[in-house]
Parts: structure tokens; sequence; C-alpha cells
């Protein structure tokens, strides 16, 4: 061999006796020195024990618990220690047969193996469980009771908030993102309960138990020296505030819609309603499966959030935005009118406005005031016409830039999952649609909220933040804060989001246009005694096919606020589908709730509106008939507008 190659043979010489030398190193540490894993490893009578964490607790923003933990019981079971058990005495216990219990066996050996433990009987009833206690040995080896906790919720509310749990099934355990799971555990399937389960689980701890000749725990093994202890996951504190919440959802009641209430300081949300909604008590303990079964085959769809699922188009709420876009372009000043008398004609098509009367429409304050439709498609048509942006087409994509620069057509980030975009049409949209052959007139409804664009009441609840803001607001959430967190799990929560560059005194304008809809518009039905209230009265266009044809429907009522005026506190959206006017039906339950909020109690002069809007009935009556809804509610779904009426009016 070379001399020049024998530094190169040395040098692999010696990183081959390094390797050697740790690996046989390493190997003396574990078998002589190191006594853990060989007295694990020859400790074949060794029970592992899983001993589960205390779940984290919700609190609202008031520190009060919306849900807390209550202990069940599983009975587990380990298919190949089944043996020489009282299988009739057990079978009885859990009244089923020898057919469903050959079942459950072999179910529990297809999804974890022979000698693994399976869940044999989910969460046992107190009285299941106590005959167990009694009569447990006739069942040893192979069975085993678990501690569990679960869920219950003793404000009956806020279901599609905070979700459910469940237990981890065969195909979830295929996703690696659920890798540090095990047959039998519990984590968030829905709600705050899946975005937070990171923080809410906790660590499971272990306990080893030595076992005697027939399998039977017996006592610690080494004194508990491998046990380890379980971490109880962590708190959340909310932006929610339950007693809200609870009015929404009986004001709601009977009622198909939703109500969004956001605090502008913050982006933090107050309370959100989906209705008809359901008690979320339903989904825990050993019926879980079952209620599950019958809300997802509910007619009223009880399962699905209508406040971030559902998309309607705003109508006239729409119309202070449009404004905005106008302001912020230099098309219009505040002072700018239009001659409507009593509908637009401009585009060969009549599209009709409430109000006829001369001089309605004389500036924006008015038109505002009016909700003069004629006067905001115009708007539409001069923004996207601006020769500024050389074309309709140029001027129709700056349009859209706005709409989505105020939240509209995009998820938002909302801290729960199945949040929808909603839609609002761009340039490629309209070319798409229309061929390429179009122009300022083509979609000029959606000037007025209507034609192609649709939002969800969140979208709209957090436009209302912007306008309050007067250009600024934060991404809605409920999480303020988790309890001894460091992580920036919550920072993008914290950022501050600027909208374009529209003017402060483009907001006035618009703002002052809304505080008039309030004091002596459409929106009289949201007056707050003592507070200047701003809003916006929608009454969206409701089509429907049936039958291949299409049927107009009853308008969906929408109704958009902030308040106070300055300073201001609480903004809202809350729609009510196919009920008629949004200052008829919309408006009373946003004036409701923002009182509420602001002054911690209802006025005694709106107990007739509590009742009116308690009473009123919009769901169609043949949903209403095949709904089984009511029934699975239980007592809360059961309280008579008397009870109710006396609970906030006590007085």
């Amino acid at each position: 061999m070379s001399i020049y190659n024998q530094p190169r043979r040395r040098v692999i010489q010696l990183l081959i006796v390094c390797a050697m030398l740790l690996i046989i190193s390493r190997l003396f540490f574990l078998q002589i020195i190191e006594k853990k894993y060989s007295k694990l490893s020859d400790a074949n009578s060794v029970l592992c024990k899983i001993i589960y964490p205390s779940r984290g607790i919700i609190y609202d923003r008031k520190g009060r618990s919306v849900l807390q933990n209550d202990v069940m019981y599983d009975l587990m079971v380990t298919p190949y220690s089944v043996k020489d058990i009282d299988t009739m005495a057990l079978c009885n216990l859990l009244q089923i047969d020898k057919a469903d219990f050959k079942k459950r066996i072999l179910n529990s050996i297809l999804k974890n193996g022979r000698v693994r433990q399976s869940i044999f009987a989910a969460l046992l009833t107190q009285e299941t469980y106590s005959k167990f206690q009694e009569s447990m040995y006739l069942f040893q080896p192979g069975f085993e009771l678990v501690q569990r906790q679960i869920r219950s919720y003793p404000y009956s509310t806020a279901a599609n908030i905070l979700g459910y749990i469940g237990e981890i099934s065969p195909q979830m355990q295929t996703n690696p993102a659920f890798s540090a799971y095990q047959m039998g555990d519990y984590l968030g399937m829905t709600g705050l309960e899946k975005t937070y389960e990171s923080v809410l689980m906790g660590k499971r701890g272990t306990q080893y138990l030595v076992k005697d000749n027939l399998n039977r725990p017996q006592g610690p093994y080494e004194k508990g020296e491998f046990d380890t202890s379980a971490v109880a996951g962590k708190n959340l504190d909310l932006s929610l505030d339950i007693d809200l919440q609870v009015l929404g959802e009986r004001l709601m009641h009977n009622k198909i819609g939703s109500i969004v209430a956001i605090d502008p300081q913050t982006g933090g949300i107050l309370a959100m309603v989906s209705s008809p909604t359901f008690n979320p008590n339903l989904l825990t303990g050993s019926y879980r499966a079952r209620n599950f079964s019958r809300l997802v085959a509910d007619t009223t769809k009880p399962l699905f959030n209508r406040a971030i699922q559902g998309t309607y188009a705003p109508g006239s709420s729409m119309k202070p935005l449009t404004a905005l876009v106008a302001l912020d372009e230099g098309i219009i000043t505040p002072a700018f009118g239009y001659p409507c008398h009593g509908a637009y004609l401009a585009c060969g098509r009549s599209i009709a406005c409430e109000h006829s009367e001369p001089g309605h429409a004389a500036n924006l304050r008015l038109a505002i005031s009016h909700s003069c439709n004629s006067y905001f498609v115009n708007l539409y048509r001069m923004e996207v016409d601006a020769r500024q942006w050389g074309g309709v087409k140029k001027g129709h994509q700056k349009w859209y830039d706005y709409m989505t620069s105020f939240g509209l057509g995009h998820r938002l980030g909302i801290d729960i999952p199945g949040e929808y975009a909603g839609y609002a049409i761009d340039t490629v949209g309209m070319n798409k649609r229309y061929h390429g052959q179009w122009n300022s007139c083509t979609e000029l409804y959606v000037g007025m909220g209507q034609g192609a664009v649709s939002v969800t009441p969140l979208q709209m609840a957090n436009a209302m933040c912007i306008i309050a803001n007067k250009g600024f607001y934060y991404l809605p959430h409920f999480v303020q804060k988790i309890e001894n967190d460091s992580s920036s799990l919550l920072a993008k929560y914290k950022e501050r989001h600027t909208v374009a560059h529209v003017m402060d005194t483009a907001y006035s304008s618009v703002i002052y246009g809304m505080e008039d809809v309030v004091e002596h518009g459409t929106g009289r039905n949201a007056q707050i005694e003592g507070e200047i209230v701003c809003g916006k009265t929608g009454t969206a266009e409701n089509n429907a096919i049936v039958n291949g044809v299409l049927k107009k429907m009853k308008s969906h009522a929408f109704f958009v606020a902030f308040a106070p005026r300055d300073n201001p506190k609480i903004a809202i959206a809350v729609i009510v589908e196919n009920s008629g006017y949004g200052g008829t039906y919309a408006a009373p339950i946003a004036g409701l709730i923002m009182e509420k909020y602001l002054h911690d109690t209802i006025s005694i002069k709106k107990k007739s509106v509590v009742k009116t809007m308690l009473e009123y009935n919009t769901m169609d009556p043949i949903v209403m008939a095949k709904s089984r809804l009511d029934s699975l509610n239980g007592a809360t779904a059961k309280m008579t507008t008397d009870q109710i009426l006396n609970f906030y009016f006590h007085n």
C-alpha cells in the first residue's frame, strides 16, 4: 500500500475502535449499572396501568367555569387474559347477550390486539359501576375498571363553541399527528376542545403494579420507583360572557339564525349563538354515541354552526362598506347626493328603493339612514368605473381588494375549526362567469349587498369592529389566556390589523349615518337608553330552487351594530332566517344583547320586547314537526316564556 494512504487507513481504524468502545460502554451501563430496564424486562408479573390526567377547565370572562370534569368508569378488557370468568354474570350486569359479548371481545382484538387493553363498555352509569364494584372478582383476570373523566356543562349552553371529546378511532391512529395517543384515549373532536387539545389534554402518568398468579394486582412494583405522575391539562380563560350566551340562545329559540358579539378593543368573542342549538351534555356520558346520531339526523341541523358556516347575502348591512370604499377612493364626499325617485333605472332595469320622497338620498348620511338602494348601487358603479383604475376590470379588482381587507371572502382565522370563507367575486370570477363580457351594470347588486357576495355572521360582526375602531381589528377569538403557558399560541390574536388606508373622516361620516339608522331610521328597535348605538339593518333576498323552479322565499333579517358610538365596547351581527325585515326581527335581539352586556341588566321597559322575541317562531312548520331536538335538550328547552321573564325581570 502506498505510504500516502496510510494516514487515511489509521483514521478509519480509529473511528471503528471509537464506535466499538462507545457501544460496549453503553451496553455495560444498561446491563450492569442501570437497573431500571433490566428490572422491568424481567418483571413478567408487572401490570402497567395508565393514569389519566384531569383535563383543563374552561372559564368565561368573569371566571365562571363553563364546563367541568366528572368521574366515570370504563370497563377495560385484555382479551388474552379472559379465562374462566363468570360470563353470564357480566352479561347480566351490562344487559347484553353472549353473542354481543363475543362480538365485543373480537372487536377489541381487531382494534388493539390480544394482549393490550381495550374498552369493553364505556362510561358506565353510577348504578352499573356500583354493581361491578361488588362483583369485580368474578371477572378477573381479563377485566378492569379504569377511572375516566368526562365533561359536564352546568350552563347547558355554548355547545358549538366548546365542542366535545370522544375516544380516538383506529383511523385517527394512522395519522402521525395522533401518534402520542393510544386506543381508549379521549381527545377533543370539535370546537375549543379540538383547537386547544395540546394544552387541555395534560400528560398521562403510569403506575406499575405487581400481579399474583391469577393476574390480580397486589400492590406497587418496586415501591413505585418507576411510576410517573399525571400532569393536569392547562385551563383556558375565555372572552365569552356566559350570561350573554344563555340570553342569546333563549332569544333565538324556535328560530334559525345566528348572533355574534365581539369586543372591538380586543377581538374577543363575547357570545356566539347558532340556532337551533343543543344541550352539550347530550354528547357526554354513556349515551353520547346514540345522541350524536340523533343530532346528525335532526331536520334542524343543530350541529351546523351557522355563525361561522352559514353564508348569506348581507343585504343593506353591507352598504356602510360600499360607502367607505367610495370615500377612500375620493370618488365622493360626505355631501354627495343622488336623485332617487323610488328606483334605480340607469342600467336598463328597475331596482326598487324603499323610499321615493325627494331628498332622501341628498347626502351620504341620509342615504345610509334611509338605506337608499339607488344610492349604493350607483356608488358601486362609480367605484369600479373610476378613471384612476383604468377600466372596469381593474376597478372591480380594486373593489374586491377592499372587500377582502374588510374581512370578506376569506376565513378570518377564529380559534374553533370549521370556519367558512364566504364569497366575494373578483375580476377572474367575473370573467369566468360572464365570459369576459361584462361592465359595471352586470353585478351592480353587490353595492347593496346582493348578488355575487355572501358573508358569515362572524365576518359581519368583525366588519363592525373595523368601523367601530375606525380602521383596525384583531382576529376574532375566544381564548384570552392559557393559564401557566408561556408559548406563542395566542400571539396572532394580539396583533393589530390595519384595514387599507381609509381616513378617519371617512369612518366618521359612515358612523354618523349608522347612528341615524338607530335614532330615527329602520334600526329604532335596537335603541338603548343612555347609549348611542350605531347600526344598519339588512333584508336579504332568499331564493331557493324547489322542484326545479326558482322560488322566492321569505327574506332573511340582518342587523349589524356597535355601541356606544364613542369608545365602543361591543360589536354585533344578528341574522334571523326567513323572518322578513331586519329592523323588525334582528334589531330588537341585537339591542337586548348589547344592553345586557353594557348595563349588565335589561331595562324593565324592554319586558314586552323580550316576551315578543321569546315567543316569535320563524321555523318551517314541517321542519319543526319532524325535529326531536326539544325532547333531546330536555328541561332547558322546556322553560316557558314566563319562567324566562321572571328570571330576567324578577324585580
